[in-house]
């Protein structure tokens, strides 16, 4: 199915999002503000170890293989308040940089399976949740409402 949505004067078709074992076959499209505040509230009050997503906007071109050519990864550690940002495409990798005091490496889940996110990359779930209202509004380009840095581990 092929989604719209018009924010301002940019259409877009959205972002698919991965964050439980079923989305695999059939995962949800986020093409509105609501649709992103629907999975940023998922993700707050869903299971421990269910707390990172994985999103591919449906604005960009695919590789000649046949995945996408980026990917947004959102994670919410509901016990504190905050939550991390990776994305990648061709011009590398970044997670997002946070307060000068972190909470050292942290761990975010996606299905279960574990994610390592470098120290100082959490921010404030609201940034997060700004952030990806603005990579599903933009196309599936990189954020600029958060400050990246190059993790050292990956």
């Amino acid at each position: 199915m092929d989604v719209q949505a018009v924010w301002g004067a940019l259409t877009v078709r959205g972002a698919e999002v991965y964050y439980r074992r079923g989305h695999r076959e059939n995962p949800p499209v986020l093409a509105s503000s609501g649709d992103v505040d629907k999975l940023i509230d998922g993700l707050l009050a869903g299971e421990e170890f269910h707390n990172l997503a994985q999103l591919h906007s449906l604005d960009r071109e695919l590789l000649p293989s046949g995945y996408p050519d980026h990917e947004l990864l959102v994670g919410i550690d509901r016990s504190v308040q905050v939550g991390v940002l990776e994305f990648m495409d061709a011009g590398g990798n970044v997670v997002t940089l946070g307060p000068a005091t972190g909470r050292g490496e942290v761990i975010y889940h996606i299905a279960g399976n574990p994610t390592e996110f470098p120290d100082r990359s959490e921010v404030s779930v609201e940034l997060i949740r700004q952030a990806v209202k603005e990579f599903v509004m933009s196309g599936g380009q990189r954020p600029t409402c958060v400050q990246w840095q190059v993790p050292e581990i990956w």
